[in-house]
C-alpha cells in the first residue's frame, strides 16, 4: 500500500481494507491448499523436517529442495504436489477477487512464482532458525 503497487485498490482506510482482505485471503487459501486439502488427497506430509547438519550450501540446497520433494505418509519421498500444485490453485483462485487488471494467465503465473519463492525462503529460515536461536539468543 505504501508503494502504491495497486492504485486501483485505493488509499486511506478503505484502500488498507482492500489490501488487507486480499492478503489475508491469499494466506488462508494458500494454507488450506498446501497444508490441508492437497496433503490429505496425495498422502503427503506437509511439515518441514530440518537437515540440521552439514555446511551452509548443503543445508540451503536441502531447504530449497523441500519445496519440490516431500515425505509421504508411508515414510518415502515424492514430488511435493501439495506445495507446487497448492500454490498454483491459490494463485488461480486469486483471479476471483483480484482487480481485473491483475487477472489472467501471466499474473497467475507471477502469483504462483511469488508463492513458491515464499515457500523456499520459509524453508531456508526454518532450516537455520535453530542455529540462530542457539547462537544469537543463547537458547537451546
Amino acid at each position: 500500500m505504501v508503494l502504491h503497487s495497486n492504485p486501483e485498490l485505493g488509499s486511506g482506510i478503505v484502500g488498507y481494507g482492500r489490501y488487507y482482505w486480499r492478503t489475508f485471503t491469499d494466506g488462508v487459501s494458500g494454507t488450506f491448499f498446501t497444508e490441508a486439502i492437497l496433503p490429505a488427497i496425495t498422502h503427503e506430509d506437509p511439515r518441514y523436517y530440518t537437515l540440521g547438519r552439514g555446511g551452509f550450501l548443503r543445508r540451503t540446497g536441502y531447504a530449497i529442495s523441500r519445496s519440490f520433494v516431500t515425505k509421504t505418509d508411508s515414510g518415502g519421498t515424492s514430488f511435493n504436489f501439495s506445495e507446487v500444485v497448492g500454490n498454483g490453485l491459490e494463485a488461480g483462485l486469486s483471479n476471483a477477487y483480484y482487480p481485473p487488471q491483475e487477472r489472467g494467465l501471466s499474473q497467475t503465473t507471477v502469483n504462483w512464482g511469488t508463492q513458491m519463492e515464499s515457500a523456499v525462503l520459509n524453508h531456508i529460515f526454518q532450516e537455520f532458525w535453530p542455529d540462530i536461536r542457539r547462537k544469537l539468543l543463547r537458547q537451546k
